[in-house]
């Protein structure tokens, strides 16, 4: 018998390179690990559990993600790394077993107002394509149908050498894009109220101009005075109508002032180049404030807001073009794609029916793909990203997931759930921070950081199975089988907010009372309308103050103390006390240490390989000159204070010598929405996604309003959390405050006073109110998928 037939034979040794399946990680310190060691199971479904704030994204992103993608970028030339960003190597003794690392976080997308959910995610390219080989007539290239490309055409005389003679010949060229002309690719066009711009009674050397930083102290102001195209001292009301074009709309023009080149610009253009050009949710607050009182966007009327020239809209596939196309729900775009049957261009074909039946696939199939991506909520941004991913053919491939449950309806879970479990069973290593109990049984391992937030978590409390995690008295096992109880007794509404014939995006002309003085939830399954009826319904004026998703915005040098005003405060109490300058006291401004301009490190540039970061030597790290620091407040100084917990400075602030009424109030509100653990001086870049959602709710609450609108803020907080979050809507409904809550986690709903149920489904098939009522009605007719997982979730 040979050897290849034999039965018989010993089993082999195992070989050396199937013993690397577990990712080893020892002694991490990132940000608050507490050198954490553990070792993750490769090919297998491991979730990481813990309080928010307890480590779990400087363990999975800031540890185990960022090595992996650092030396991945290595591989590349010092060329190709010049143009990535470059990380540098966290802090950790040791790190074995990683693979490649897929990041599918939580970061909205890019505010682009030029991006769309088509062009985030190349379908838009492949619809171009499609357009330009099949649609007719035909019209040109794919950029013919882009909505980003312009036309244009030029034509000269150009010289290049021939045989040693210079030549000159005349050549011309055109490329035909798909910008609409009279909107530039936007959509929209604006029209600007010029009497916002200026006080007419006022010359310009008056104080006429009404624009945020537009001052005749600075730069403009010596624009304006020595352009020479009117007089700064006269009234504009008597500006000629020459002179009141070159201030409103004169094109860039070359001017010198004071032997100093210089471009003058009227208002209008240059207002549209500084401000209108960005996405109005990434402008300053006072910026912003200006563009909504003095500037009204409206759908272009030539391309009636589809962005695409006439030419670009004429060319049809079956009598659809590219923005009917775009405008589709993608379910029916999917259906549509389906039954085109063109074998010249089947591989195109097959990828963009392969896309669009992933969108389908992860719950997006209600979203279009002319939908600009900067609207689309965290949870939706990171299910769009995730969709590139799900049809891959790449195995032992490390996927990471920051929360891939936000925004999601319990009946849409077990659809997310199925997703992860697929890729695992691909081969991959799937890592999941989460605090739903629904996607934590799913593991096949968990991770479970600890005890608590801040400093006092960063330390690994369980490794194991999800049974073991119930038994293992963590804070995490102990919340695992929370069950909320339906209210017996609810409030009785004060008033009423009337909304009629709501019809934003997809509601189907609603009409509802929302009922002020209790806590209101509205729900239904993502893409359902809820955001539309309560963020794009309620009427203005109705003293509203909405807490979003919307990201915070902030730099290194930002902390909890600038981002909520808490430091203006604590810089006049310390003034005070001492009798010098407030400025003194700002590590941004005359008090900053100069060595590192106030940042506390040293930062060195090198290039393409990752910069370096030291501490200041001179101010040790804390800021500030050393002669600031002599000056103190109820026995500290002003980095001392900035490196108490919230905890700790609202002790300090309340009484004694450092009692500052204005700073308590502030550090109250920071402690009722459960973040008595932070640092004030903690820079913003450093906190989670809970943190920052929390930071922001607090920051609103100070604000005059008799109407609270919550988007999810039961976003990245942990099961022992959302009691907190129910005992403070408690307590703002108890205040007089109405408080009306999106959301989807089931405690929030049983905690409710009134329930208002968007769907059936999503999309077009969405957009009605399929119940109204309490929750304990809700559970007990059961007539909608809200009403079914609730009445499963409290066990009815």
């Amino acid at each position: 018998m040979s050897k290849a037939t034999r039965t018989d034979t010993p089993s082999p040794a195992l070989h050396v390179a199937d013993s690397h399946d577990l990712i080893r990680v020892h002694g991490a310190r990132v940000n608050n690990l507490k050198d954490v060691s553990v070792e993750i199971p490769k090919r297998r479904l491991t979730v990481f559990t813990g309080v928010s704030g307890s480590g779990k994204s400087s363990l999975v992103f800031g540890t185990i993600a960022a090595e992996s993608q650092r030396l991945i970028n290595e591989t590349y030339s010092a060329f190709v790394q010049g143009f990535m960003p470059t990380l540098a190597r966290p802090e950790v003794d040791v790190l074995e077993g990683l693979t490649t690392a897929i990041l599918v976080d939580q970061e909205r997308m890019g505010a682009n107002p030029r991006s769309t959910v088509g062009t985030v995610t190349d379908a838009n390219a492949m619809l171009r394509i499609l357009f330009s080989r099949l649609g007719r007539p035909h019209i040109g290239s794919p950029q013919a149908f882009s909505f980003n490309v312009a036309s244009i055409s030029g034509a000269g005389a150009v010289s290049f050498e021939r045989g040693g003679k210079s030549v000159k010949e005349r050549r011309d060229f055109s490329i035909t894009g798909g910008m609409c002309p009279r909107c530039e690719g936007m959509g929209r066009v604006t029209d600007i109220d010029l009497s916002q711009l200026y006080d007419d009674s006022k010359s310009l050397n008056e104080g006429a101009l009404t624009i945020p930083g537009y001052s005749m102290d600075g730069w403009y102001g010596r624009i304006f005075s020595g352009c020479g195209f009117f007089d700064p001292d006269k009234p504009i009301r008597k500006y000629t109508k020459a002179e009141l074009h070159d201030l409103l709309y004169k094109e860039p023009t070359k001017i010198k002032v004071d032997g100093i080149n210089l471009t003058y610009e009227g208002l209008v253009p240059k207002i549209q180049k500084s401000m209108l050009s960005k996405d109005k949710e990434a402008l300053q607050s006072h910026i912003r404030a200006f563009v909504d009182r003095a500037v009204t966007f409206t759908a272009c009327p030539e391309c009636g807001g589809t962005r695409l020239s006439e030419a670009a809209r004429s060319s049809r596939i079956g009598g659809i073009n590219i923005a009917d196309a775009c405008a589709m729900q993608i379910s029916d775009l999917a259906k549509w794609v389906r039954g085109l049957d063109e074998p010249s261009v089947a591989p195109l074909l097959a990828t963009l029916q392969q896309t669009l039946d992933s969108f389908v696939e992860i719950g997006l199939g209600y979203l279009s793909l002319d939908r600009p991506s900067g609207t689309l909520s965290g949870g939706e941004a990171q299910r769009v990203k995730m969709i590139r991913h799900l049809g891959s053919s790449l195995t032992d491939t490390t996927y990471v997931f920051d929360e891939p449950t936000i925004g999601l309806h319990p009946h849409d879970i077990q659809r997310m759930n199925d997703l992860l479990l697929r890729l695992r069973d691909k081969g991959n290593t799937v890592l999941v921070v989460e605090h739903k109990p629904e996607a934590i049984a799913i593991a096949d391992h968990v991770v479970d950081l600890g005890p608590g937030a801040g400093t006092a978590g960063g330390t690994v409390c369980f490794e194991g199975t999800v049974e073991e995690l119930r038994a293992s008295g963590t804070i995490t096992g102990r919340h695992l089988d929370d069950r909320a109880t339906v209210k017996e007794k609810v409030r009785k509404p004060t008033g009423t907010l009337e909304i009629r014939g709501a019809t934003a995006n997809n509601l189907r002309d609603v009409d509802v009372d929302i009922p002020l003085g209790v806590l209101a939830v509205v729900t239904g399954v993502a893409g359902s309308g809820k955001s539309s009826l309560v963020r794009g319904s309620i009427p203005a004026g109705a003293g509203v103050v909405s807490v979003d998703q919307g990201a915070i915005r902030g730099s290194r040098r930002s902390n909890p103390a600038t981002y909520t005003g808490l430091l203006d405060p604590i810089r006049k109490a310390f003034a005070k006390a001492n009798g010098v300058k407030p400025a003194l006291f700002s590590a941004n401004s005359e008090g900053a240490c100069p060595s590192c301009n106030g940042a506390g490190v040293i930062y060195t540039d090198l290039a393409m390989m990752a910069g370096v970061t030291t501490i200041c030597e001179e101010c040790e790290g804390k800021r500030f000159q050393a002669s600031v620091l002599d000056h103190h407040l109820g026995g500290r100084d002003i980095s001392e204070v900035l490196a108490m917990s919230v905890t700790e400075a609202e002790e300090f602030f309340g009484a004694g010598e450092a009692r500052t009424p204005a700073a308590h109030a502030i550090l109250g509100r920071l402690a009722d929405v459960g973040l008595g653990y932070l640092s004030l001086g903690q820079p913003l870049t450093t906190l989670s996604g809970g943190e920052r959602q929390r930071l922001k709710l607090a920051t609103h609450m100070a604000e005059k309003g008799g109407v609270y609108i919550l988007d999810e803020p039961t976003a990245g907080l942990h099961l022992a959390d959302v009691e907190q979050l129910l005992g403070l809507l408690d307590r703002l409904v108890d205040s007089g405050k109405s408080v009306i809550v999106i959301e989807h986690h089931q405690a929030v709903m049983a905690h409710a006073d009134w329930i208002i149920d968007l769907g059936p489904g999503a999309g077009h098939d969405g957009g009605r109110i399929v119940f109204e009522g309490t929750p304990a009605d809700l559970v007990a007719a059961r007539s909608t998928l809200t009403g079914e997982h609730l009445a499963t979730y409290v066990g009815t």
